[in-house]
């Protein structure tokens, strides 16, 4: 008997990254639209095309969207702006692809301050620079005042996918893998809720981590070592995050709670707002499964990046059982369950 009640509208919860969002990815969209590629539901889309008429060896791309309704625009660490450009680089980069070309879509509403908008853009230049992409297209639609809470930005990218012996994917996770974290978690949701909220904490603490992560897989890519699943734990943090690889892998993944770095200003954010850090978003981490052979490899050459200087192994994925699994400070191992609705509004 299903006990849970029905919803029949949408919900804030619907777009926090939880079980709700993907119950609606799942119910609604991918039901629908499925194909092979689709289904995968990795950070983007990877395909093959042939060029022209001559019988070469087709292009590997990789495709991905997303939109940012960040508020405030403006945070300690970062701005809409930059995290429309690193997060749509970084979603191509977890396929193993080389970003190239971004489009950009600006829905502004009517009363926003042209010098916002400016420096918005300044922002979303430098952060191409940066990640060594171009913005090479893009859109502009006005709406009226109160439709459109200031405004959004969609990005959509393309990469390119130079070595295609990768097999990267969410689906790919293999037990013996070792677990991989490229550095401390819930730094970008707590300082856009400090920001949003001004709870008081240190701004010149409480930073976001948003970053364009392609340089340091450029740099793990190159060690030609077994990487299976590559993934930046965003909305729902690591935790969700997880959940995510394990379902569509069909693995255990076994993480080590005294293994994970939250620093010190987020587990007190945190610890007073009754959240836990693992659940909270990341804008400029990774999270990696490698062959246990290969992990050492590749940590010494993540250590080397400065995004990737604190990277540490925090478990294995086992066979079974299905899902994730913590192993607490004090000894025990507990359920580490998908974020059930939406600790944190609005926070990409």
């Amino acid at each position: 008997m299903n006990d849970r009640i029905t919803i029949n509208t949408i919900l804030l919860a619907h777009g926090g990254g939880g079980r709700l969002t993907h119950e609606l990815v799942s119910k609604i969209f991918k039901s629908k639209f499925n194909n092979p590629i689709l289904d995968l539901l990795d950070d983007s889309a990877a395909f093959e095309i042939q060029v022209g008429a001559l019988n070469l060896t087709p292009l590997q791309l990789a495709f991905t969207t997303d939109s940012y309704v960040v508020k405030p625009f403006f945070f300690p660490g970062g701005d809409i702006g930059k995290l429309a450009i690193c997060g749509t680089v970084n979603d191509l980069s977890m396929k193993g692809a080389k970003p190239l070309y971004l489009s950009a879509a600006f829905i502004i509403e009517e009363g926003l301050e042209i010098s916002i908008l400016k420096r918005i853009v300044d922002s979303m230049v430098q952060s191409a620079r940066e990640a060594e992409v171009q913005v090479v297209a893009g859109d502009t639609k006005v709406v009226e005042k109160g439709s459109g809470d200031g405004l959004f930005i969609t990005t959509t990218g393309v990469g390119v996918i130079e070595d295609k012996s990768l097999k990267i994917s969410g689906s790919n996770a293999e037990p013996g893998d070792l677990i991989i974290l490229s550095g401390s978690v819930g730094e970008h949701g707590m300082a856009v809720m400090n920001a949003r909220h001004q709870f008081g904490f240190e701004s010149e603490f409480l930073k976001s981590d948003c970053a364009p992560l392609n340089s340091l897989v450029t740099k793990m890519l190159e060690t030609n070592q077994e990487i299976h699943t590559l993934r930046d734990p965003t909305r729902g943090g690591l935790a969700t995050t997880l959940n995510e690889i394990a379902q569509q892998s069909k693995v255990g993944i076994f993480i080590d709670e005294r293994k994970i770095l939250v620093k010190e200003e987020v587990k007190g954010a945190c610890e007073l707002l009754g959240i836990d850090p693992l659940y909270v978003a990341n804008e400029g981490k990774l999270v990696t499964m490698v062959k246990r052979k290969s992990a050492e490899k590749i940590l010494e050459v993540m250590h080397t990046h400065p995004y990737g200087k604190e990277a540490v192994i925090i478990g294995e994925v086992k066979e079974e059982p299905v899902g994730v699994f913590l192993q607490t400070e004090i000894g025990g191992t507990r359920p580490l369950l998908m974020l059930e609705a939406e600790q944190l509004p609005r926070i990409c």
